[in-house]
């Protein structure tokens, strides 16, 4: 989610031919003819300056500087425009042909730094609408250069605050023969205090206001709780079970100043242990098919297959899935649980949830167990409810998915070695390959693919497309070049997102053309802009998913999270809460979608 995706309403600029009349340029312009000086100066454009003087998260700071850089590669996108067309068109050229697309690109290009900026932080307002426009120099010279070095304000180190935890006393007697495992023990909790701390650093920003609590103070206190009352039983193995207060010493509170922690050591000096590993977790067992409840989407539609241009049941049937995706895991970390995925398959009756688990960005190469175990504990839950799920590798910055190629492998083995013998886990291998060849992406996933296909042989994977999972369209491609060299496994689908108010006829017409050709599955789309936020517009997602039902293209929206953006489909607060059932809980894309699944109209209100 949040990329740059350029609509393919570009203007095609039109050729004009020019021809020596009298020892002067002479061009055809129109039915017209226009007089081009060849000593008039050419002029270049005068653009504002982009000031970010607000804090940018360390997560983000590399996405706001590709972005501040794109704007000068706009500029000089635009004079090249002005050398090359010079006495082209009518006294308006310039304006539409050249400076409003360049408005629009600034726009959207400023709206991305903001959205990059408020993923992990409060959204500012960088004046996106009075910054687009630019000007001319009328008599040329250079234009002058956005500034893309971040301002001592964007980089002012965060305060990280560090967990202050009880300390465990043990003042009975310890019996020798579980000495040992109480030591262990022990120096677990401080290992636990040590993992808590780090998170806190690496996730400086993330998340809503709730995010500390949820995702680390929460966890620890229920790790401390369990090791304490292991410490308990380890004891009344061999003497009467002490009561060590395990309730009362497991919440942990912060230290907000920026401090060496200082949470005190147990009285029981630890013996030494290892150091908490970063490595993604050994496989476990694969663990045998649960049985999905009756009526259940998996329970009715059983093992999934790719037949021709479709999804298809178990017996052979071309379907479609209809259900949401998450938001990343890491940012929304409460939105996804056992409450709201029920609230999914019996209030909306959706088929299936995608979890995004996004790699970079404070995601899966943070902390590669925790989240391994995440997602492995979320497949189990959408499992229990007979949901499918669709695992998403989810890399957008940097958009070359070879880059993680070898956390690609790691992760999809664990994952599927997990759950080799489920019948309802689809694989997304790529979220949105951008700014690579298709030959990259071939490569990558004829790399990826037989790990999954290892443990999960009949699996479907899904493989993304070109410039952002646009089967090439935002790279000025088509589906042309997939069809020309496909992936060679079985069992493979060719994932399309789009973004209603942003992408139109144009693109749905090619969509049409080429669901007669690929098997295509739409992983996430969106009623907004493709920055995810903005007015729905729900016209044309009714355009959209009427073509997707047409074709049987199943689809998921994006995000199932209480974010303050558009697209998020619960109110902000929600997932604070057990309540994910009914309208009065949703967003007008929320009540959509779900009038959508529920009736086949939608309905925002």
């Amino acid at each position: 989610m949040y990329r740059s995706k350029v609509g393919l309403g570009r203007l095609k600029v039109r050729r004009w031919q020019a021809y020596a009349v009298g020892g002067v340029a002479v061009v055809v312009v129109g039915a017209g003819l226009g007089i081009a000086s060849a000593s008039e100066a050419v002029p270049t454009v005068n653009c504002p300056q982009v000031a970010v003087n607000v804090a940018v998260p360390v997560q983000q700071r590399a996405d706001v500087q590709n972005n501040l850089k794109l704007l000068n590669t706009q500029i000089d996108e635009a004079n090249n425009r002005l050398r090359t067309t010079v006495g082209q068109g009518g006294k308006n050229f310039i304006q539409n042909a050249i400076l409003g697309p360049l408005k629009d690109k600034r726009f959207a290009t400023i709206n991305r730094i903001e959205t990059a900026i408020g993923r992990n932080a409060p959204k500012p307002n960088l004046n996106a609408e009075g910054l687009s426009a630019c000007t001319l120099n009328k008599n040329g010279g250079a234009s002058k250069k956005q500034n893309t070095a971040l301002s001592a304000a964007a980089t002012a180190a965060q305060p990280v605050p560090t967990v202050n935890c009880p300390t465990v006393r043990i003042t009975v007697a310890v019996p020798a023969q579980q000495k040992a495992d109480v030591d262990r023990n022990l120096a677990l909790l401080k290992t636990q205090i040590d993992e808590a701390n780090n998170r806190l650093r690496t996730t400086v920003g993330q998340g809503g206001k709730n995010f500390i609590q949820n995702a680390i103070l929460g966890p620890l206190k229920d790790k401390r709780f369990a090791t304490i009352n292991r410490i308990e039983t380890a004891i009344g193995r061999n003497a009467p079970k002490p009561d060590l207060n395990a309730e009362g010493l497991s919440a942990c509170t912060l230290n907000q100043a920026s401090a060496a922690p200082q949470s005190p050591a147990p009285t029981v000096k630890p013996s030494a242990t290892a150091a908490p590993t970063t490595q993604a977790p050994a496989p476990p067992p694969a663990q045998p098919g649960t049985k999905a409840p009756a009526g259940s989407p998996v329970a009715i539609n059983g093992q999934l297959s790719v037949c021709g241009v479709h999804l298809c049941n178990q017996s052979g049937t071309p379907i479609q899935l209809r259900g949401m995706s998450s938001h990343g895991l890491q940012f929304f970390p409460n939105c996804v649980n056992r409450n709201s995925l029920a609230a999914l398959r019996n209030d909306w009756k959706a088929d299936f949830i995608r979890l995004s688990m996004y790699v970079q960005e404070g995601g899966l190469a943070s902390d590669p167990t925790g989240f391994t175990n995440k997602v492995n504990g979320l497949v189990d839950d959408a499992t229990a409810l007979g949901l499918y799920v669709v695992v998403d590798f989810h890399i957008l910055t940097p958009g070359d998915p070879n880059f993680n190629l070898g956390l690609a492998k790691t992760f999809f083995a664990n994952v599927t070695a997990k759950h080799a013998g489920n019948t309802n886990v689809l694989y997304e291998i790529a979220n949105e390959p951008n700014g690579v060849s298709w030959d990259a992406i071939k490569s990558y996933a004829n790399q990826v693919i037989p790990v999954v296909r290892k443990n999960s042989p009949n699996s479907v994977v899904l493989v993304g497309t070109r410039g952002f999972s646009s089967l090439g369209l935002t790279d000025g491609s088509d589906e042309k070049e997939i069809l020309a060299d496909p992936i060679g496994f079985k069992n493979v689908m060719y994932t399309f997102h789009f973004y209603a108010a942003s992408h139109g006829a144009d693109r749905r017409a090619v969509v049409a053309r080429a669901a007669k050709e690929l098997p295509l599955f739409v992983s996430e789309f969106g009623s907004q802009t493709f920055t995810g936020d903005g007015t729905n517009d729900f016209a044309s997602t009714t355009a959209w998913l009427d073509l997707l039902k047409a074709n049987k293209i199943s689809y998921g929206m994006w995000s199932f999270s209480d974010g303050h953006e558009s697209n998020s489909v619960f109110k902000q607060g929600t997932c604070a809460g057990t309540t994910f059932a009914g309208t009065g809980v949703l967003t007008p894309a929320g009540r959509y979608l779900r009038s959508r699944i529920l009736t086949g109209v939608g309905n925002p209100n």
